[in-house]
């Protein structure tokens, strides 16, 4: 499997469980949390994460302290399929 996809999956699995839906929302920093080391340094999650907010998986919340992010509810199949 791609690593890049492999990051991805783990994203969005990680925010559904943790039911982060439009207005609950996470530091973009805490999404890189629970992976290996060896993933965790790569550049691959920036493109990653990069990928999941211009494909409108991933809501982008601007704040004075950092970028935060939430699940898109209208791309709820998609993301459902991801996580399955």
């Amino acid at each position: 499997m791609n690593e890049k996809l492999i990051i991805k999956r783990f994203i969005i699995r990680k925010l559904y469980r943790q039911k982060m839906w439009l207005h609950k929302h996470t530091n973009i920093h805490n999404l890189r949390k629970g992976l290996s080391n060896k993933l965790r340094v790569s550049k691959q999650v920036n493109q990653a994460i990069e990928e999941l907010l211009e494909e409108n998986l991933l809501l982008s919340k601007p704040t004075h302290y950092g970028l935060e992010v939430s699940l898109n509810p209208k791309k709820i199949r998609e993301i459902e399929e991801l996580v399955e």
